[in-house]
């Protein structure tokens, strides 16, 4: 009876929990489907269902098509900057032990910590003759995102124990070009495409920071997203967030995949 009751119980907490995510997920989802449902309705508030139409897409892809190569340009730039830049710093963390190094990665997480827009400030002040060039949107965002491909590279590096690889490596005559391209590149190389993703993602969706160092004639998808928004071009801005969601959604599903795959290669 005691057995019947705990079972009941547990039961219960499982059908409880179950509830809570559908509720969650409905609160979450349903304004994405919404969206992506207004963006094929000649009118989002009188005919949520009505007439279907590809209308705004083509006014999206007629308009703002230099917004979205650029996002999509700087992005790319971002990830190539990170790992020529991050892999290296993240493996200078692994090998030097002070006090320096323990403040400097803690340091590097500053971006993360300061709002964005002062972050942006500082960059037009320090870099006003690069004011419009789409460069300095590019500074912003590779001082933004690197702290993120850093600490995934970094903890990857410490989980597998690199060090001691090298060592044996170095026994065999393996000089330091060969020990990391050879053994540290190939077993970091997971964390280097989960954290190249994660940039690309952060990247391609960063607003606050962008706003305030973008130009008329370079702006960039998410600001093109925000003016549809605010100047109440409802449908426009349903198709607006459709592509946006089409580019981020495989790169979010991918992150996702090989974290989980990297946490099973941990595990065993």
């Amino acid at each position: 009876m005691k057995r019947r009751r705990v079972a009941g119980a547990e039961r219960a907490v499982l059908v409880s929990g179950w509830l809570v995510v559908a509720l969650t997920l409905t609160f979450l989802i349903a304004p994405v489907v919404l969206s992506i449902l207004g963006s094929f309705a000649q009118a989002w508030h009188r005919q949520l269902l009505g007439d279907f139409t590809l209308d705004w897409y083509r006014y999206v892809f007629k308009h703002y098509a230099p917004m979205i190569e650029l996002s999509l340009r700087i992005a790319a730039c971002a990830v190539l900057l990170n790992v020529l830049i991050g892999v290296p710093a993240a493996y200078a963390l692994l090998r030097l032990r002070s006090r320096v190094v323990a403040w400097f990665e803690e340091t590097i997480m500053l971006p993360m910590a300061v709002p964005g827009v002062a972050v942006a400030i500082a960059l037009i002040q320090t870099h006003a003759f690069m004011r419009g060039d789409w460069y300095l949107i590019l500074a912003g965002h590779v001082m933004f995102t690197l702290p993120f491909m850093v600490k995934t590279v970094v903890a990857t590096m410490r989980s597998t124990d690199l060090i001691t690889l090298e060592e044996g490596a170095s026994s065999l005559g393996a000089n330091f070009r060969q020990r990391f391209m050879y053994v540290v590149v190939p077993n970091v190389a997971q964390a280097i495409v989960a954290g190249a993703l994660m940039v690309f993602t952060i990247s391609l969706g960063e607003f606050n920071l962008t706003l305030f160092l973008i130009t008329p004639l370079n702006s960039t998808l998410p600001v093109g997203l925000y003016d549809t928004y605010a100047s109440m071009r409802i449908e426009v801005g349903s198709a607006f967030t459709t592509i946006f969601f089409c580019l981020l959604m495989p790169i979010l599903l991918l992150v996702q995949y090989l974290g989980a795959r990297g946490q099973r290669i941990i595990n065993v």
